[in-house]
């Protein structure tokens, strides 16, 4: 592997970062991906301006990743290599902003649910239904579980934490400044297709996990999903997460959400009824579940490896 590290090394790294992550939450002070927020908001303002704004916005992330990851191909010892795998997952993040929401709208408190989804989407959630919110809420589980851990746990294994580094970097770029919009739609063309390129192959390996976990009786449906609704989302990575996940969960995800003040309808994904409030934490467990499955493949073909080298 391009980390140096061996097989048995990678398996048990992952599972400290994994619990890590778990026991710790979110650093709350010398947050990679903060600081990264901030140097990435100072590098737009001042490149996303003027002609050539695709060349500049390849530069700003060039400026923005380049020197954190060679930073981190710097380190060296087993200690640091955790460390840098739990400060880029965002595994117990996702179960803490995404349960909450649940518990909001099984007390009724819709305000306090739409506060509680709106710090996790994109998208305008000041006047949305309960049945709004909990799609929203079980959308975000199904597709941050690719890009918040699985994702990172894929580039871990590749290359280690420069791999998990460089990975959540770009994901987060992506995520700032991926956007069709007229500010965003050359400035942020590399950062998206960048991400596109790295998130190609964890979004397809996350897709086929949600398929093998799906419940008795719904793996064939969310097979099917995947490949027959995937084409249709307007990302090629977040399509088959999504689209096999719902039908895991044999629920129906997609549809009108406002962007911008703008009401978009987007194609539904999955099968059978819309997504409810129940079903947040039934997206959480499924992604949880995918967690123990990825650090259960590596551990046995670490075992597995070592058996037949002994």
């Amino acid at each position: 592997m391009l980390s140096g590290l061996s097989l048995a090394e990678t398996a048990i790294l992952l599972a400290a970062g994994v619990i890590l992550d778990l026991l710790l939450g979110e650093a709350r002070r010398w947050h990679p991906l903060v600081g990264l927020g901030m140097l990435a908001q100072w590098l737009e303002r001042r490149l996303n301006r003027g002609r050539a704004r695709v060349a500049r916005g390849a530069a700003a992330w060039l400026l923005a990743v380049v020197p954190l990851t060679a930073l981190a191909c710097a380190l060296r010892g087993w200690a640091l290599h955790a460390l840098v795998l739990y400060l880029c997952l965002g595994l117990r993040s996702l179960r803490d902003h995404a349960l909450p929401i649940r518990a909001a709208l099984a007390q009724g408190d819709l305000p306090r649910a739409r506060w509680l989804t709106s710090r996790i989407v994109s998208r305008d959630t000041t006047q949305a239904s309960e049945p709004e919110l909990a799609r929203a809420g079980a959308e975000s589980l199904l597709e941050n579980g690719n890009d918040a851990v699985f994702g990172t746990l894929f580039w871990f294994i590749v290359a280690g934490g420069p791999g998990a580094l460089l990975f959540r970097l770009s994901n987060t770029l992506d995520a700032m400044w991926g956007y069709r919009s007229e500010r965003f739609n050359f400035f942020g063309r590399a950062a998206a297709r960048i991400d596109d390129v790295l998130n190609y192959l964890p979004a397809r390996l996350t897709a086929l996990s949600y398929v093998l976990l799906a419940a008795p009786g719904g793996r064939l449906r969310a097979w099917r999903c995947w490949r027959s609704q995937a084409r249709a989302w307007s990302s090629p990575n977040a399509g088959p997460v999504m689209a096999s996940g719902a039908g895991a969960l044999g629920v129906t995800l997609g549809g009108a959400a406002v962007y911008d003040g703008e009401l978009e309808t987007r194609p539904v994904l999955g099968a059978g009824p819309a997504a409810a409030a129940h079903d947040i934490p039934r997206a959480w467990t499924l992604v949880w579940h995918t967690t123990l499955l990825w650090l259960a493949v590596v551990a046995t073909a670490a075992l597995v490896h070592g058996a037949l080298h002994a």
